[in-house]
C-alpha cells in the first residue's frame, strides 16, 4: 500500500523554540520573559464589553453577517483620517483591514514574493515575519543599521521589499533615527523596492517625542498617497490582542493586490471586532488609555534594567530602550549558546527568547530578547536572578 503524500517541504525548515517557550508558559512558577505580551490589566474590559453589546444591537447585519473583504468602510475612513496630515493624503483606497498585524505580514509574502526572491530585512528580524514568509522560501539580505557603513540603497537594490520595525524593533528594541528613516525612503524611491514599515509599538515612547513615520516622510502631496511605503498597524498593543484587528496603509494598487490575497485567506476580518475597534476610536479610548500604559511599562522597563545591571552586567551587554517592549542583551562570552541557555533557563524557572529565532539563517546564538511589559517589578527581578544562575550554570557546562 503506498504511503501518504508528503507534507510541504517548508515545514522541515522550522525551529522548535517558539513551541518550547509557548508550552513553557504552562509550567508552574515560571517567570516568562520570552513573549511580547501586554499586561492584561491594561485591557479596557468594561468599555469593550459595552461596545460589543451595543454594536450587535445597533449594527446587527454588519457585525454578524459577511463583511467587505477590505474592511468596513467606516473603519477604513477613520484610519485614513487618523493618519492623514501635512502632505500625506489618505482615503479608504489606501487602507486594508486585516485580522491582526500578522495577517498583514502573511499577505505581503503572498503578493510580493515568488519562491527564492530577496527580502532586505532589518537585522535582527521579527520572528513572526520570518515564520510568515517561510513558505515562500525567500533569500534574506541583512540590514544592520547600527553600523557606520550601512548603505540603504545598496541593501535594497534588487530586493522585492525591505522589512523594518523602526519604532523599538522586535526584537532589538532599537529606535531607528530620523536620518536613517529618510535614507530608507530615499533608497526605496531610487531602487523601486517597496519599504515595509511594521509599527506595532509606535505609541510606546517612554522617553522623548515620537519620530515621524516613514509613511509620512514618503508623502509627496499627491491627492491620494501613492508612495513606496507599506505601513502595518494593529490594535493589539493599544486595546487588546484578542480583537485581532490590524491594518495596512499603502498605495491603492497594493491595497487591491492585498485584498485579492485576503479573499483566499479568511475572506474578511470579523465585523464585530472591526465595529468595536471603530467605537473605541470614535470615543478616543486609545488616547485615554495611553498615559496609564506608558507609566506602567516605563516603570517595568526601569525595574528590569536595574535588575539586569545588578545581576547580569558581567554576563551581557545591552542598551536601555527608549520605548517598546524588549531589551536585547548580547553575551560577553562568545562560548555562550543562547539556544542552550533557553533550555537551562527553563530548568531554573525562567524563559527567555534566544537570538537564533530572529536570524533567518538561525546562526546567531549570542544574544537574548527579554520582555518587560508582562510582569511586575518584583517578578522581573526574580526572573533576572534565575537567568543569572542559569547563565553561570550554562557557562560552567560549556567550559
Amino acid at each position: 500500500m503506498p504511503g501518504r503524500a508528503p507534507l510541504a517541504r517548508w515545514l522541515n525548515d522550522t525551529n522548535d523554540v517558539t513551541q518550547t517557550f509557548l508550552a513553557a508558559g504552562q509550567l508552574p512558577d515560571l517567570v516568562n520573559l520570552a513573549g511580547g505580551l501586554p499586561d492584561p490589566s491594561t485591557w479596557p474590559v468594561s468599555d469593550l464589553s459595552d461596545f460589543a453589546g451595543r454594536v450587535v444591537t445597533e449594527h446587527t447585519a454588519e457585525v454578524l453577517g459577511y463583511s467587505p473583504i477590505d474592511g468596513l468602510p467606516d473603519l477604513r475612513d477613520r484610519i485614513a483620517a487618523e493618519f492623514s496630515h501635512g502632505d500625506l493624503n489618505l482615503t479608504r483606497d489606501n487602507v486594508l483591514i486585516t485580522t491582526g498585524g500578522m495577517q498583514g505580514l502573511d499577505l505581503l509574502g503572498k503578493v510580493f514574493l515568488d519562491p527564492g526572491q530577496t527580502i532586505a530585512a532589518q537585522s535582527p528580524a521579527y520572528l513572526g515575519a520570518i515564520d510568515a514568509w517561510k513558505p515562500r522560501a525567500p533569500q534574506y539580505r541583512a540590514m544592520v543599521m547600527e553600523t557606520n557603513d550601512f548603505d540603504a540603497e545598496a541593501a535594497m537594490t534588487g530586493a522585492q521589499f525591505a522589512y523594518t520595525v523602526p519604532n523599538f524593533s522586535n526584537p532589538s528594541g532599537r529606535l531607528v533615527p530620523e536620518d536613517q528613516r529618510r535614507a530608507l525612503v530615499a533608497a526605496a524611491e531610487a531602487t523601486g523596492c517597496w519599504l515595509v514599515e511594521d509599527d506595532p509599538y509606535g505609541h510606546l515612547y517612554y522617553d522623548g517625542a515620537p519620530l515621524p513615520r516613514m509613511l509620512e516622510l514618503s508623502a509627496n502631496g499627491a491627492e491620494v498617497y501613492n508612495g513606496p511605503v507599506v505601513y502595518l498597524g494593529t490594535f493589539s498593543k493599544q486595546l487588546a490582542p484578542g480583537l485581532r484587528v490590524g491594518w495596512v496603509i499603502a498605495a491603492p494598487e497594493i491595497i487591491v493586490a492585498l485584498t485579492t490575497a485576503k479573499q483566499g485567506s479568511d475572506m474578511f476580518t470579523s465585523g464585530l471586532c472591526q465595529r468595536v475597534a471603530l467605537e473605541a476610536m470614535e470615543r478616543g479610548l486609545p488616547e485615554q488609555l495611553l498615559p496609564g500604559i506608558l507609566d506602567l511599562y516605563r516603570t517595568r522597563r526601569d525595574a528590569l534594567c536595574e535588575a539586569m545591571q545588578a545581576d547580569l552586567s558581567d554576563l551581557f551587554t545591552w542598551q536601555v530602550p527608549e520605548g517598546g517592549m524588549f531589551v536585547w542583551a548580547v553575551a560577553r562570552d562568545p562560548a555562550l549558546d543562547t539556544d542552550r541557555l533557553m533550555k537551562t533557563g527553563l530548568e531554573h524557572g525562567v524563559c527567555i527568547s534566544p537570538s537564533s529565532v530572529f536570524d533567518p539563517m538561525g546562526q546567531d546564538r549570542r544574544a537574548i530578547r527579554v520582555n518587560f511589559t508582562l510582569n511586575p517589578p518584583d517578578v522581573l527581578a526574580e526572573g533576572i536572578r534565575r537567568l543569572a544562575r542559569a547563565t553561570r550554570a550554562e557557562l560552567r557546562q560549556a567550559a
